[in-house]
C-alpha cells in the first residue's frame, strides 16, 4: 500500500537520513528499537503500516501548520509515508520513527511550497489599510481544522512536545501569522518552537548549520510578535475555550438564529474585525460588520430562516450557519464563522464557505425535520 504514487525521498531537500539519537532516550529500550528497525528496513509493511498508524495524525497538524491548509496537510500525510517507504533502508534506528517522520514531512512541505504549481505568496497589505488587518485575510488558502481530529492527534504522554496540540500553536492568528514567513523560517520556528526539537536535529533535517538555525529562529519570532495579538500570551495553557467564550458562543448562536442585529450588536466590540479568505477583504469595526450583515438578516432582501450549530474549531468557538430560503424545503449551509473574544466581547471573527463542513461530520443542507427532532 505504501509503493503507490509519489516522488522519491531525494528532493531539492535531501535524503531522509536520521538525526542523531534523542538524549533521553531509554538503554532499555535499544532491543526494541533495533528490531523495529530491521522490519521497517526489510519492508515489513505490518510493522511499518502500525507505525505510521500511531503517528498520522500528529503529522498531519505538523502539515497544517507548514501549510495553512488542512486538505494540502492530508495530501502531505500521504507523501510523507510515501517517501519513508520508499526510504525504508535508511532508517537505521539511530532517531525515532517518530523523529524522522517529522523530517520527511517538514522536507515534503518545503518541497511543495518550493513548486511553481503551489508557489504561494501573501499579499501585501496596502499601506493605506489598517495597522491591525488581521493576518488571515492575506492568506487566502487558511483553513479551519475540527477539534476531533486534533485529539486524535495528541502526543503520546510523556512525549516531548506534549503541548503541541495546545491553543497557541493551532489557533487561526497563529496559523495566519506563520505563513507570512518564509518557508525555511517557518519549518526552523515549527520545529523548535513548537515541536521542541533540539538545535542540531533542526539544523540536521533542514540541511542547515546551527548557527543558520538561530538566526531564522530569531528573525521568525520577531516577524511573530509583530503579528500576533498581545492577548494570544494569555492562552499559552489552554486547549479548549473558556466557560466565558462558549456562553458568548451560545448568544451568538441564538441571537443569529432569531436575525436578531442588536442583539448581534451587543456581542461586538467596537474595534471588530471579519476576514472572509480566500477574499482579501476586512471589514473593519462594528460598524461596517453590521453594515455587512444587516440586508441579509432584516427587510426586504433578507434571506429566511437561520439554523446555526456550535463547533469546535483551532480550539476556538465557531458556528456553522445555515439559511432555509423562501419557498425552499431546507437549510442550505452558508459559511461557519470562527470567533475570537475578550473580556466577553467578540473582537474577530473569520468566515470560511460552507464546502468545509464535510471536514466537521455536517451535511451542506438540513431538513427541518431533522432540527425539530
Amino acid at each position: 500500500m505504501w509503493r503507490r504514487r509519489g516522488a522519491g525521498v531525494s528532493g531539492r531537500h535531501g535524503t531522509a537520513r536520521e538525526s542523531p539519537a534523542d538524549p533521553t532516550t531509554d538503554s532499555t529500550a535499544d532491543s526494541t528499537a533495533d528490531s523495529t528497525a530491521k522490519a521497517v528496513r526489510a519492508g515489513d509493511e505490518a510493522v511499518f503500516g502500525e507505525l505510521a498508524a500511531r503517528h498520522r495524525h500528529e503529522l498531519r497538524v505538523h502539515c497544517y501548520r507548514m501549510l495553512g491548509s488542512f486538505t494540502d496537510a492530508e495530501d502531505l500525510v500521504q507523501e510523507t509515508l510515501l517517501r519513508a517507504w520508499r526510504a525504508r533502508e535508511s532508517f537505521e534506528g539511530r532517531a525515532t520513527f517518530r523523529a524522522w517522520l517529522y523530517r520527511i514531512a517538514t522536507n515534503a512541505c518545503l518541497d511543495a511550497l518550493s513548486g511553481p504549481a503551489r508557489a504561494r505568496e501573501v499579499v501585501a497589505a496596502a499601506a493605506s489599510e489598517s495597522p491591525r488587518r488581521p493576518a488571515a485575510a492575506d492568506v487566502a488558502w487558511l483553513q479551519p481544522y475540527p477539534d476531533d481530529l486534533l485529539d486524535l492527534a495528541a502526543p503520546d504522554e510523556g512525549a516531548p512536545d506534549a503541548v503541541a496540540i495546545s491553543r497557541e500553536t493551532v489557533e487561526l492568528a497563529f496559523l495566519a501569522a506563520i505563513q507570512h514567513l518564509p518557508p525555511r523560517q517557518r519549518a526552523v520556528l515549527i520545529l523548535r518552537d513548537v515541536v521542541g526539537r533540539p538545535v542540531a536535529e533542526t539544523a540536521e533535517a533542514l540541511e542547515m548549520s546551527v548557527a543558520s538555525v538561530k538566526s531564522a529562529l530569531q528573525r521568525a519570532r520577531a516577524t511573530l510578535r509583530e503579528r500576533l495579538p498581545r492577548r494570544r500570551a494569555d492562552w499559552a495553557a489552554a486547549t479548549r475555550p473558556s466557560r466565558d467564550e462558549l456562553d458568548l458562543l451560545e448568544r451568538y448562536v441564538t441571537a443569529s438564529r432569531n436575525a436578531d442585529l442588536a442583539a448581534l450588536a451587543a456581542l461586538l466590540r467596537e474595534d471588530v474585525r471579519q476576514a472572509m479568505p480566500p477574499a482579501a477583504l476586512v471589514f473593519d469595526g462594528r460598524a461596517a460588520v453590521l453594515d455587512m450583515w444587516r440586508p441579509v438578516l432584516e427587510g426586504e432582501e433578507r434571506w429566511g430562516e437561520w439554523h446555526c450549530v456550535p463547533l469546535a474549531v483551532n480550539r476556538q468557538p465557531a458556528v456553522a450557519n445555515y439559511v432555509r430560503r423562501p419557498g425552499e424545503t431546507s437549510y442550505t449551509a452558508v459559511n461557519i464563522d470562527v470567533l475570537c473574544a475578550e473580556d466577553g466581547l467578540i473582537t474577530e471573527i473569520t468566515t470560511f464557505g460552507p464546502e468545509l463542513l464535510p471536514l466537521f461530520g455536517l451535511p451542506l443542507s438540513i431538513q427541518p425535520a431533522v432540527i425539530e427532532s
